[in-house]
């Protein structure tokens, strides 16, 4: 049983941090920072505030308390950042959660949380490239230009669309349905991070700017047309719905902690990885509230309930135009999210492939471009093949309970290792340890809570199928048992 449980030292890593050996370092604070609101701000605040403030069949809606919800979300990854913070700035290398819990709790817990953020960057890319394409498509239609039904929707979709199947192309009697523009998004972003992490994060960096730009004018433009009457009643479902908004929100936090996937790009990690991770977080939660009040303000929360809340709200405030606009800066946000995310995956899969828990070709670095160009490409072949037949609904709570329950182990990380190892030097100290920590646990078990049952089933037996494969192949390849002779 202990050697599940064996760790690697901080100084275990110091191998890969050499010069020559490791990813190239290029970024700083601008850089990291740019990339945490670039994943950020996305699909959760352009598709999922419709349903946290008007519910949908498995949520009660938080109505204009959207911004309690907001803000709750907001304390509660705060409290995940700050340990998030601590470890990045000691384990300077890539691997995000994975590498801190096998230092903090052990290989088993390592694998599980490793495994368990393929949800988070893989499984929620999948939601994010579905919504990418319907936000394309509208933009189009803006142009009266239209792609074929059958060409750009999931199956699901089509079944629920009366005449969908029929008209589309058949293959021996099977219907051809499948969501071209994800998949070819997905493979677009996958070339660019071969090429290179400074070339990708030069267009996050525009990509950035741009959407910002556009959420501050839905802001200023949409206060003007905000009806007082409309906030009330503020909570309508009561605490429960703040929570249940809560819960859905929660994916429009997810990417703060993305940042930490490129530690070892960082030029000073040990200053530079808190200020990105902190600084996105605080920018982010300023503009989701203010984009909440806005919108519940502008219309009725019952009325929200649309893929596509910000536009609408602008369509029924008779601004068409500027409601062709925002569906652009939809567009350029979740390319910007699908790009942090598509970057982070692979530099997971490639932490675990050096430690000889997953499959060795991961930890593969081109010799030109010095990225990890196996787990990328396999992680784009991966989204671009499950977003042409996925829903968004189906990708997003298992995205959330996967990113909660990351966030949990690494809170508890922090409070074992001022335990196991007090005197480490740490660049960056997480306050008031153990109870900021305890906080962060506490408050992100409440979330899971408020997650449908169908949820928790999915999520257990995704675990299962991890213990499958650490069991079968990653307990005996592992580098740190060789190392000790076990």
């Amino acid at each position: 049983m202990s050697q599940l449980f064996r760790r690697k030292g901080v100084d275990d890593y110091a191998p890969d941090l050499e010069p020559g050996r490791g990813l190239k370092r290029t970024l700083g604070p601008v850089d990291l920072t740019a990339l945490g609101i670039g994943a950020i701000i996305g699909a959760g605040i352009f598709s999922a505030t419709g349903a946290a403030a008007a519910g949908d069949a498995l949520h009660v809606g938080a109505g204009p308390a959207l911004i309690i919800s907001y803000l709750l979300v907001a304390i509660a990854c705060g409290f995940a950042a700050l340990c998030y913070a601590e470890l990045a700035s000691m384990i300077p290398i890539a691997g995000s959660a994975y590498t801190y819990a096998y230092v903090c709790l052990g290989e088993l817990i390592a694998w599980i949380i490793g495994w368990d953020l393929v949800l988070e960057y893989a499984v929620g890319n999948v939601a994010v490239a579905v919504s990418w394409s319907d936000y394309f498509k509208s933009f189009l239609a803006g142009f009266g230009l239209h792609l074929p039904a059958w060409l750009s929707t999931t199956i699901n979709h089509a079944r629920d669309t009366p005449g969908l199947l029929d008209s589309a192309p058949h293959l021996f009697g099977i219907p051809i349905v499948f969501n071209f523009p994800a998949f070819a998004i997905v493979a677009l972003l996958t070339v660019v991070l071969v090429i290179g992490v400074k070339e990708s994060a030069r267009l996050n960096s525009a990509m950035v700017v741009l959407k910002v730009a556009l959420v501050l004018g839905f802001i200023g433009v949409g206060a003007f047309y905000v009806k007082p009457e409309n906030w009330s009643p503020f909570a309508p479902n009561g605490f429960t719905g703040v929570m249940s908004g809560a819960s859905i929100i929660f994916f429009a936090y997810i990417g703060f902690d993305a940042v930490s996937t490129t530690a070892e790009e960082a030029k000073n990690p040990q200053r530079d990885m808190p200020i990105g991770m902190l600084a996105s977080l605080v920018i982010c939660t300023v503009l989701y509230v203010a984009v909440a009040a806005v919108l519940t303000g502008m219309m009725k929360y019952s009325d929200l309930g649309v893929g596509d809340p910000l536009a609408h709200a602008l369509q029924v405030a008779g601004l068409q135009k500027l409601a062709g606009v925002l569906s652009l800066g939809a567009v350029i946000a979740m390319t910007a999210v699908l790009l942090v995310f598509q970057l982070g995956q692979p530099r997971i899969f490639m932490a675990m492939s050096r430690d000889g828990l997953f499959f060795r070709p991961f930890g593969k670095i081109h010799p030109r471009f010095r990225t990890p160009h196996v787990g990328t490409i396999v992680t784009g072949l991966f989204v671009a093949g499950f977003s042409m037949f996925v829903d968004v609904s189906d990708a997003l709570d298992f995205t959330n309970i996967g990113t909660l329950f990351a966030f949990v182990l690494v809170s508890a990380g922090v409070i074992v290792l001022r335990r196991t190892d007090p005197s480490r030097h740490r660049p960056f100290r997480c306050p008031l340890v153990p109870w900021l920590p305890l906080a962060a646990i506490f408050c992100c078990l409440a979330l899971m809570l408020y997650l449908p049952a169908i949820t928790w089933i999915r999520f257990v037996v995704w675990l299962v199928i991890g213990f499958g494969i650490y069991f079968f192949y990653g307990r005996k390849h592992s580098r740190l048992a060789a190392s000790s002779g076990q």
